[in-house]
């Protein structure tokens, strides 16, 4: 357990009892009202955890689903009828979701949660804490938290409703996405003031003035999609008050690996804004805790003994269209990718014992049941063998290896259950250096003596990738595939440099209208002014 000052916050908001809501208008309830709580700063405490928890939500779940299998990034094939889910993660693949996909309503809930919850929380801190800067932080903090959703509510959905009143229970309609920009802009240039500068352990997990302005510097580098006009400079401008501010430094290759380790946390020299994660409560980072060893039956003491590797999911692997940036033998973020032939940290091959059949299952000679040992090999190329319309590889050994994997998030092997202590960073000072770079190279002004070519060759230099002599848009993108894999920015990317509507995989869907998601259905059953998203 991680114990540092959020992990009160969290605990604190497990103690109300939330309910989920499907629209911003519907009411969050919980057992803090301002007639009868808080009054004392125990209590204060408590008011604010709530938000934190629902920030938590579904982020490495549906969150990292939605933003990650609608791309190149990865592909989740059935294997044998196995994690088809009525087409789940094919249409998320396919680009085919309509507005009744499960992870599409489970986004929408879960962001409409953590927005009403932060308005409860707004409104009973607001009535009831005493006047001062404790109040005016914590009332910013919160803003931050309901910013922070209302981007991922604009980036995703793109049209949505503005509610910010607690107790606002009548029907919204969804205003325009330029419209969600300038609000969404007012509201944290407006709680800038009021954040804290620190950044340290007290702050860990909380929003600070340099999450403000790292949201800033992302709206900012997308306003062009968002808002349909161009920001660059402001977005340089945002990213100088990061990078001038010398909270924040790059890890050195000896620790980039360690950012996203069980063991990741405050002292952290790159985070800009994480969400702390603990084992021992619910819901804490399942979904890239999968271990290989179970997929294989591995006994956890030879884990344990020979650093066995690991894979986030074994059903979950990249595609070559996203592999092929990852294409400098020297860069130490290869590391973070399982290939080829697998062997524990001794050399000792990883291998496995099953039948012909079971190595095979297509396989047509006269012994299907005779054993057959082999080495965990895995490859680039992931093929729908078994039936392309149901998305399936095949439930054999071949199909199992199929894809390389993403072990960015390392697994504690220890772990007796799918929970993790992996925190999850969203903003990260090489975010800010790339944004900044991006930002300059499609025309913002140059600042503090920086160019692109600098900005990127400075992260390359950390991560032990040879430096470059030109820098284009398509070497920025290329970086940023390369430093934020699994960090769930890839779709964000892919828009904003006119990727998403590209081949890769099995997918061939060029619908401009699938850069943001429909509306749920089941919101309009709760929010009957809602308008559905054009080509929807």
């Amino acid at each position: 357990m991680k114990p540092y000052y959020i992990k009160s916050l969290l605990l604190a908001g497990l103690l109300g009892t939330l309910a989920s809501c499907h629209d911003l208008a519907v009411p969050v309830t919980s057992e803090l009202t301002p007639a009868v709580f808080p009054t004392n700063s125990s209590q204060f405490i408590s008011a604010s955890g709530p938000a934190y928890v629902a920030l938590r939500g579904n982020i490495s779940v549906e969150f990292f689903h939605l933003q990650t299998l609608s791309t190149d990034e990865a592909i989740f094939p059935a294997k044998g009828g196995n994690w088809y889910n009525g087409a789940e993660f094919k249409d998320l693949h396919y680009h085919t979701w309509t507005k009744d996909h499960s992870t599409v309503n489970g986004n929408w809930t879960w962001l409409s949660t953590i927005i009403g919850t932060a308005n409860q929380s707004l409104a009973i801190l607001g009535a009831n804490m005493p006047e001062g800067t404790a109040k005016k932080q914590n009332l910013a903090e919160l803003k931050m938290v309901r910013a922070l959703a209302y981007f991922w509510m604009m980036d995703s959905f793109g049209n949505v409703p503005i509610v910010t009143t607690s107790g606002d229970y009548s029907a919204h309609p969804n205003v325009s996405r330029a419209e969600v920009f300038t609000f969404l802009e007012t509201e944290i240039k407006a709680a800038l003031p009021d954040l804290s500068d620190v950044v340290d352990i007290t702050t860990y997990g909380r929003p600070t003035k340099y999450l403000a302005y790292a949201l800033l510097a992302k709206m900012y580098l997308n306003s062009e999609v968002y808002a349909g006009t161009n920001r660059y400079n402001d977005c340089v401008i945002a990213c100088d008050n990061i990078i001038s501010s010398g909270k924040f430094t790059l890890e050195p290759a000896s620790t980039y690996l360690q950012m996203f380790y069980p063991t990741n946390g405050p002292q952290m020299k790159e985070f800009i804004f994480a969400i702390p994660f603990d084992a021992t409560a619910t819901n804490s980072f399942p979904f890239r805790a999968t271990n290989l060893h179970s997929r294989y039956d591995i006994p956890r003491g030879l884990v344990a003994k020979y650093k066995m590797p690991f894979t986030p999911d074994a059903a979950v692997s990249t595609l070559p269209e996203f592999y092929k940036y990852f294409n400098d033998a020297t860069d130490v973020r290869n590391k973070e990718w399982l290939t080829g032939l697998q062997s524990y940290s001794d050399g000792t091959p990883v291998t496995v014992t099953t039948t012909k059949k079971g190595y095979d299952q297509f396989y047509a000679g006269s012994d299907p049941a005779a054993p057959y040992t082999y080495q965990i090999n895995l490859t680039p190329e992931v093929t729908l063998r078994q039936d392309v319309a149901s998305f399936d590889v095949g439930n054999d050994e071949l199909a199992w290896n199929m894809g390389y994997r993403n072990i960015k998030f390392y697994p504690d092997a220890s772990s007796l259950n799918r929970n993790q202590n992996n925190d999850v960073p969203i903003f990260r000072y090489a975010d800010a250096l790339l944004m900044k770079a991006e930002a300059i190279q499609r025309g913002g002004a140059a600042t503090l003596g920086a160019t692109a070519l600098t900005l990127v060759n400075s992260l390359r230099s950390a991560r032990t990738a040879a430096a470059l002599t030109s820098v284009d848009l398509e070497a920025i993108y290329g970086e940023r595939v390369r430093e934020f894999a699994s960090e769930m920015w890839h779709r964000n990317d892919m828009i904003r440099y006119g990727k998403f509507e590209g081949k890769w995989g099995y997918k061939t869907d060029a619908d401009i209208h699938k850069r943001i998601f429909p509306i749920p259905n089941t919101a309009f059953l709760l929010n009957p002014a809602l308008v559905q998203n054009p080509g929807y």
